[in-house]
């Protein structure tokens, strides 16, 4: 029998087995559950009042207050719970220490054993990481091995020597979920080869499918030995140690408030010149066909003042481009100081809504990309994924105006039928989106424009399709992300719409948007032969060791010869070419993919106005399309 009890002086909630009570405490994190009515919970569960009258009737006379009564019946229960079983006992294999803990004294302070101090250390072991999904999991993998590191654990690279696998997983479509699921079942042969060795390998998930798919991972698959929700990496150690006991271990309890402000990620990005820094995490705008709001949680932002310390040191570092991050990364707004809660209503794009109702107050995405760019005037700054909605004229004329921040929107349109997006819930008509991408246009004229579709969403006709590829046409995309509709558990469309698309016709009409994309790229790209971009250097070409590869400021790839150039315009002294560097590319040809060219000198940003050749406006505007359309992104 368990019973619910309350420390009447720190509120603290425990759990109380009859049979040698013996109180467990119950963290915060799982407060929000035990807080419901006792209505709502099993029958198991009955009240049990923290000072009933036959234990205080000693204390009923003599002028005794009702304070003085719950203190002594408090203190008489930390007594009781002290000297009971340590959590440590139920752990297999976990090393039982027999001694006395202090009790907590009346403000709350002592110590709380529940394992072994050293338990949670690394030792060395070994930690191999694999990343799938978005940008944010890419981030996500930098914070876990930041945590991890600190408690002694070491990143290798070669999985055969790994004794932990840790993947950082991606939820937002059946494809990415499959693709887990297939490689769950290799290393879970791979670990049965290792049971009878000193150090066997446990399996961790992390992300958005641990928190999606908790009971089928843990129970019915029996698949891995450690589950951590996106919300839950700081209790990484913790779970790996229960894990290396012989127990599985999970945490999937998403927070309202965690942004791991005061965790420094250790970034892996190639060469190290280029890194992803999170602004804020969660999202509030429920659309119908999107899973993030149950996997990732409420929206909160990050404190500006911890993100421009970490853009501050990459930029130390020498890092050349940085990438704000966020499932809606321009709804930014940061409360964490006084000065910042006013009582100003957030701002939309003009003739957008939202399914909550308008936030108050707090540092606003404009401000906080105004204080980023300033920090290195010769460091890129991008931002991904955005919402259309979160786009008022000052980010816009920010963006024109700051020399540093990439003239390249992201613009999600998800679909070119109003009756679609109405269904999707997205908070705008085809009309409301144009008008945007004509206000976008209007004040960064040089603008390359980026999008995500979704192709037979529920209800979606023949001519809903062509409105989307119309859409496609008219605006002129520099990049688009392109899916087949995946019905996701636990969204608004699985509970109110039918997934009446056939499987052949999602495929036959993603096809023909893809097509579309590829046919616009290579008119755009066709357009630029003879200009001259200037490119950040991202490293050697995957296909030849004779050539390197950057990006330019519409995020679009340049290949060019690997050969020692100027060392500034017009000069007579060369110097080669290394990932990070910023060089101007004359472009000679092009595809539907790529540009290709050859360096003519180095440079920097501030230089790039003086010396770049550049397109006239008009056929900037023409349009441009890419089929980098295999990456998966948050909508």
């Amino acid at each position: 029998m368990y019973f619910k009890a309350t420390d009447c002086m720190s509120s603290k909630l425990y759990i109380v087995h009859a049979s040698f009570a013996r109180a467990v405490y119950v963290s915060e994190l799982d407060m929000e559950y035990l807080r419901k009515p006792l209505a709502t919970l099993p029958q198991l569960w009955k009240p049990l009042r923290c000072a009933p009258s036959k234990y205080c009737s000693k204390l009923a006379n003599g002028g005794v207050t009702s304070r003085e009564r719950r203190t002594a019946t408090a203190d008489r229960f930390k007594a009781q719970i002290s000297s009971g079983p340590s959590f440590q006992d139920f752990i297999k294999g976990a090393p039982v220490v027999r001694e006395t803990r202090p009790a907590v004294d009346e403000e709350g302070s002592g110590e709380r054993g529940y394992l072994p101090e050293d338990s949670e250390t690394g030792s060395s072991r070994r930690v191999y990481f694999e990343t799938y999904g978005c940008q944010m999991n890419v981030n996500d993998t930098e914070i876990a091995w930041s945590i991890l590191q600190r408690k002694g654990y070491r990143r290798t690279a070669d999985l055969g020597e790994a004794d932990v696998v840790l993947l950082v997983t991606c939820s937002i479509r059946e494809k990415a979920e499959q693709t887990i699921w297939n490689r769950l079942r290799q290393l879970t042969a791979m670990k049965k080869r290792r049971l009878k060795t000193p150090t066997p390998m446990k399996i961790g998930i992390l992300g958005c499918m641990a928190e999606r798919l908790k009971t089928e991972l843990l129970e019915r698959e029996k698949l891995v030995d450690v589950i951590a929700g996106p919300d839950a990496y700081r209790d990484l150690p913790r779970l790996l140690a229960v894990a290396h006991g012989g127990q599985r271990a999970s945490n999937v309890l998403l927070s309202l408030e965690e942004t791991y402000a005061d965790v420094m990620p250790v970034h892996h990005a190639p060469h190290g010149k280029s890194a992803f820094v999170s602004i804020m995490r969660g999202c509030d705008n429920m659309c119908s066909y999107c899973i993030v709001p149950f996997t990732r949680g409420r929206e909160r932002s990050r404190p500006a003042s911890s993100v421009l310390e970490e853009v501050r040191l990459l930029s130390d570092q020498g890092v050349k481009e940085v990438t704000l991050l966020g499932q809606n990364v321009n709804s930014y707004r940061d409360t964490s100081e006084e000065q910042f809660c006013g009582s100003d209503p957030t701002k939309l794009s003009q003739g957008f809504k939202t399914v909550y109702r308008a936030k108050q107050g707090g540092l606003r995405f404009s401000d906080l990309l105004d204080r980023v760019s300033r920090i290195d005037s010769d460091m890129r700054i991008r931002f991904t994924s955005p919402h259309p909605k979160d786009f008022p004229d000052e980010v816009l004329h920010l963006i024109a105006e700051r020399g540093n921040i990439c003239k390249q929107i992201h613009l999600p349109a998800q679909s070119g039928s109003s009756e679609v997006l109405t269904a999707m819930r997205r908070g705008y008509t085809r009309e409301a989106y144009l008008d945007l991408v004509e206000n976008v246009k209007r004040i960064i004229p040089e603008v390359s424009l980026s999008s995500d579709f979704i192709s037979g969403f529920c209800g979606e006709t023949e001519d809903d399709h062509q409105q989307t590829l119309s859409l496609i046409r008219e605006v002129g995309y520099n990049v688009g992300f392109l899916f087949a509709y995946s019905m996701r558990k636990k969204t608004h469309a699985s509970h109110r719409l039918q997934d009446d698309v056939p499987a052949e016709v999602k495929r036959r009409r993603l096809e023909e948007c893809i097509g579309a994309f590829r046919e616009e790229a290579a008119r755009v790209n066709a357009a630029l032969i003879g200009s001259t971009q200037l490119v950040l250097v991202e490293g050697e070409s995957k296909r030849s060791a004779k050539d390197l590869c950057g990006r330019t400021d519409g995020n679009m790839k340049v290949i060019f010869p690997r050969e020692d150039v100027a060392i500034q315009p017009a000069a007579s002294n060369a110097a080669s070419v290394h990932a990070g560097h910023y060089v101007l590319v004359k472009i000679l040809s092009s595809s539907s993919q790529s540009l290709r060219g050859r360096a003519l000198s180095h440079s920097s940003l501030s230089g790039t106005v003086k010396h770049c050749e550049t397109l006239p406006r008009h056929r900037l505007h023409e349009h441009a399309a890419s089929d980098t359309t295999m990456i998966e992104t948050c909508p």
